[in-house]
């Protein structure tokens, strides 16, 4: 789960991170409003649940309130990345001398909770790591004893070579790591931490993504919440037994297990065509279930293509096939769909389908060629 920039905010300075003061404004009117707040110079930042906002032009410094008005003007309403802005958040501005990135995440290659910080503060750090990865410190945290004095103090020197500085840095890194424990927290990063000429230092940026397995133990957390249309898609598909992830491609899986699920993906990708979605409907037999993976399949603007890739155990195949027909009795879609079916009940299940006229095939690689081919054929 994803948090807005002033969610975030709010988590910190509960945590005691030092977070300069803000104020969040759904309109151009409450905007002018808030700057009776400030005496000096503020940031208007636009807020939606995705990178890039700076470079798409929805951060911008004003010098006074009606610099500030016409910013809120020109944020408001603006598209960044298929998301409009509904709100922005205007924040008191702070003089920086120097930036710096501050993150922790679950690392699955050390198995642990690792902190990363950086130097290079204020881009994202995707592109350090990959055009200068030396450039990132790395720690991994014993799980049974958290991030020691020492540790984070060695970790800031790195960072900013003065002692009194490091010792700063290191009591926010160590609550930035309290606060990810505790919030069951995936991603927990300051970008940028930043450093002023009088020698404070301030969190100015924060980003926060949840488990979504332990919300149940973190309602202040789940009430933040704002699901876009895909979110909402996955919390269905949830609710319904089923496990769908929307990807970027054009043809639409559905699967019935995790690993036959990652496979088929792979698969299509090895031929050069692009998943739309991870789907995995699971090992019931329950044809609805198939009725409702097509619906969320078809809802997807970008699928003009579905792969159904079954192994039948647990599953049966003449199931999956009747909730298909089912399902495409009651759709009525033109998207053209190739189905393989193997295992449980499979010669039954394929002769159902053999009296629909759809496409049928016997191995994986056939179905992904198949179903790469028939989403050209939609294209033109």
């Amino acid at each position: 789960m994803k948090i807005h920039e002033f969610h975030s905010r709010n988590i910190f300075r509960k945590y005691g991170l030092p977070v300069p003061n803000d104020v969040l404004c759904h309109s151009v009117e409450e905007v002018e409003k808030a700057m009776a707040k400030f005496d000096d110079m503020v940031v208007v930042k636009a807020q939606v649940l995705v990178g890039g906002r700076g470079k798409a032009g929805g951060v911008k410094l004003a010098k006074n309130k009606e610099e500030a008005v016409s910013a809120a003007r020109k944020i408001l309403g603006m598209d960044i990345k298929g998301l409009t802005v509904e709100k922005v958040l205007v924040t008191e501005a702070v003089d920086i001398e120097k930036e710096f990135y501050v993150g922790l995440i679950n690392d699955r290659n050390t198995k642990t909770v690792t902190l990363m910080a950086s130097a290079e503060g204020g881009v994202e750090i995707e592109e350090v790591a990959k055009e200068t990865p030396e450039l990132i410190h790395k720690l991994p945290i014993d799980p049974l004893i958290g991030l020691l004095d020492f540790q984070a103090r060695e970790v800031a020197m790195k960072l900013f070579g003065n002692v009194k500085l490091a010792r700063k840095a290191a009591v926010i890194m160590q609550k930035l790591y309290q606060l990810f424990v505790e919030t069951d927290s995936t991603i927990a990063e300051i970008n940028p931490l930043v450093l002023t000429p009088d020698h404070k230092i301030w969190a100015i940026d924060g980003k926060m993504n949840f488990d979504d397995n332990a919300l149940y133990r973190q309602a202040e957390i789940e009430a933040m919440r704002e699901a876009d249309e895909d979110e909402l898609k996955e919390i269905d598909a949830h609710e319904k037994g089923l496990s769908y992830v929307k990807l970027d491609g054009n043809i639409g899986c559905m699967v019935n297990g995790a690993g036959l699920a990652m496979a088929t993906m792979d698969m299509i990708k090895l031929y050069g065509g692009e998943p739309a979605n991870f789907l995995d409907i699971g090992g019931s037999s329950n044809p609805q279930k198939v009725v409702d993976a097509m619906n969320i399949l078809i809802s997807d603007k970008n699928v003009n293509a579905v792969m159904i890739n079954i192994f039948g155990g647990i599953t049966r195949c003449d199931d999956v096939a009747r909730g298909l027909i089912k399902a495409l009795d009651i759709i009525k879609s033109d998207i053209p769909i190739v189905v393989r079916l193997s295992g449980t009940n499979a010669e039954e299940g394929l002769a159902l389908l053999k009296e629909t006229g759809l496409p049928t095939v016997e191995t994986m690689s056939e179905a992904a060629k198949k179903a790469i081919e028939l989403s050209q054929g939609q294209k033109s």
